[in-house]
């Protein structure tokens, strides 16, 4: 936004800042969380301290401005909370839609940074990942709930750890106890979290990244939501009128576990004998398909 727009909104930002913002228990703190708030709604591509502090007029206290993002004690959770309750009134949710965003980076000193795949640049590169929760109607959408991923490279208990990066967490302000967690187990603590806000929406909505996770959609179920997602044309299925059959026991022993007497077969080869679409298509979360 140019300085002018900015003024142009000014008291609603700053009504939306005090409502957001009200869980903090300073005042220091909540005037500092309004400041960052228009910087990173500012023009600028680059949004780190330095250049948003220069842009706001407040060269000096860049100081303040970044310890309130670095070190200041304030909890996430409650922020994330209040934009998920003005969001759920102004979108009306019918859906929750997770999904990943690449934050590409040059250096190698920010948190959890690592050469890994990003639909942002469409190939493995050097970023950054975030996993969101978005809360989504036929009208809008709004991101309320989000979790930086941890690449195995920088968990110790790794086989796959890297001294480098391992080195860097402290500085980083990695928690110890903060290790790698796959993204779908990431997207299934947020469902979780955003239900303890009173925000209860039963359809979920991902991309393959997600929906090829056979915990996952399991994980949807358990929690008795629906769900849409992606799948991989690879992945392996039973028809739907499958139906696992147990061998003939007459031992004392445990009877044998009932499987299928086919071979699972490819998704697309499914839909394909079907006379479905050829194209891509999307896995609805009914009972009667089952998933290898």
């Amino acid at each position: 936004m140019t300085p002018d727009e900015m003024a142009a909104v000014r008291d609603e930002l700053v009504a939306f800042a005090a409502e957001v913002f009200e869980p903090f228990a300073r005042k220091d703190q909540r005037r500092w969380g309004q400041v960052y708030l228009r910087g990173l709604l500012t023009d600028g591509k680059r949004k780190s301290v330095e250049p948003m502090a220069a842009r706001l007029g407040e060269d000096g206290n860049r100081q303040a401005l970044a310890h309130f993002i670095t070190t200041s004690p304030w909890d996430p959770a409650h922020i994330r909370a209040s934009l998920a309750w003005r969001m759920e009134t102004a979108i009306r949710p019918t859906a929750l839609v997770f999904d990943d965003t690449g934050f590409l980076k040059d250096g190698t000193a920010s948190a959890c940074v690592s050469r890994q795949y990003t639909g942002t640049a469409g190939k493995v590169t050097n970023c950054q990942v975030g996993v969101s929760l978005h809360l989504a109607s036929d009208h809008a959408s709004a991101a309320v709930n989000w979790r930086l991923f941890l690449p195995r490279t920088w968990d110790p208990a790794s086989p796959e750890a890297d001294p480098g990066k391992i080195a860097r967490r402290v500085t980083c302000g990695i928690p110890e106890d903060a290790g790698h967690v796959e993204k779908w187990q990431l997207a299934l603590d947020m469902a979780d979290e955003t239900r303890s806000w009173g925000i209860d929406v039963p359809l979920a909505i991902a991309d393959a990244g997600y929906g090829d996770a056979a915990a996952f959609r399991l994980g949807l179920n358990a929690r008795g939501m629906r769900y849409v997602v992606g799948i991989s044309t690879t992945l392996s299925a039973q028809p739907e009128d499958a139906v696992p059959v147990a061998e003939p026991h007459s031992g004392t022993g445990r009877p044998p576990v009932p499987k299928y007497p086919e071979p699972p077969r490819s998704v697309k080869e499914l839909v394909i004998a079907a006379g479905l679409c050829r194209g891509s298509f999307n896995l609805i979360g009914v009972r009667g398909v089952e998933l290898v």
